[in-house]
C-alpha cells in the first residue's frame, strides 16, 4: 500500500461521535510513551500528523485520520504511567473501551509494544482483556532501532513466550523502527489485506 494522502478529521471523547461507519477504522494503542505518534507519522510518510512528545500522555482523544480516503487510522489515548491523575486515567482508560467494545467498523487494532524492554505486565494484561472481549488486533513492536541487537531480539521472543502461555496461537505481530521506516510496508499491507478482505 502506498499512502497518498493522510488528513487530520475529527478528535472526540465520545465514540458516538465519531465519523460515520461507512469505512473500515485501524486503531493505534500502547503503554504511554511507547512511540505511537512517531510510528503514525512514520507510516503516513508525514513527519507531524500525529503530535510528538518527550512527555508521556500527549494524546488525550481519540483522534481519526482519514488516509487515501478509504480507511481511518484512530490514535487513541496511551495507558500506563502518564502523569496525570487517577480520574483522567480512568476517564481515558473508558473512552478506549468503550471504542474498542463497540466501534462497529474497526476492523483491527494495533497494540504497541516497546521492544528495547522485557515485557511489561501491563501490556500483557491489556492483550488478554482484548482477547476476552474477541478484539480484533496485531502487534507492533516499536523503536527496533538497531534490530540487530540481542537485548532488542531478546525482549521480543520473550513478550511471544509470555503470550503463547495463554494463546494458542499468536496474534499478527510486525517488528518496527520509526527512525529508519522499518516494517512500514508490513504493517500497511496487512491493513490493506483486511480492507480487501471486507
Amino acid at each position: 500500500m502506498k499512502i497518498k494522502s493522510a488528513e487530520f478529521v475529527i478528535s472526540n471523547q465520545d465514540y458516538k461521535k465519531c465519523p460515520k461507519l461507512d469505512e473500515p477504522e485501524y486503531a493505534f494503542i500502547g503503554r504511554s510513551n511507547v512511540g505511537k505518534s512517531s510510528l503514525i507519522n512514520m507510516l503516513t510518510n508525514k513527519t507531524s500528523l500525529a503530535k510528538t512528545s518527550g512527555k508521556p500522555g500527549k494524546t488525550q482523544l481519540i483522534n481519526h485520520f482519514f488516509i487515501n480516503k478509504e480507511w481511518y487510522l484512530v490514535d487513541l489515548p496511551g495507558y500506563g504511567w502518564a502523569q496525570v491523575s487517577k480520574v483522567l486515567k480512568e476517564k481515558w482508560d473508558k473512552m478506549n473501551k468503550d471504542y474498542l467494545l463497540f466501534r462497529e467498523n474497526m476492523a483491527s487494532m494495533f497494540v504497541l509494544i516497546d521492544s528495547r524492554i522485557p515485557p511489561q505486565k501491563i501490556d500483557l494484561e491489556f492483550i488478554q482483556w482484548a482477547g476476552e472481549n474477541g478484539i480484533p488486533f496485531g502487534i507492533i513492536f516499536t523503536k527496533a532501532d538497531k534490530p540487530g541487537n540481542s537485548k532488542i531480539q531478546a525482549n521480543i521472543a520473550a513478550f511471544r513466550r509470555e503470550l503463547k502461555k495463554s494463546w494458542d496461537e499468536l496474534p499478527p505481530n510486525f517488528v518496527t523502527s520509526s527512525a529508519q521506516k522499518v516494517g512500514q510496508q508490513e504493517v500497511l499491507n496487512y491493513i490493506q489485506a483486511i480492507n480487501e478482505s471486507l
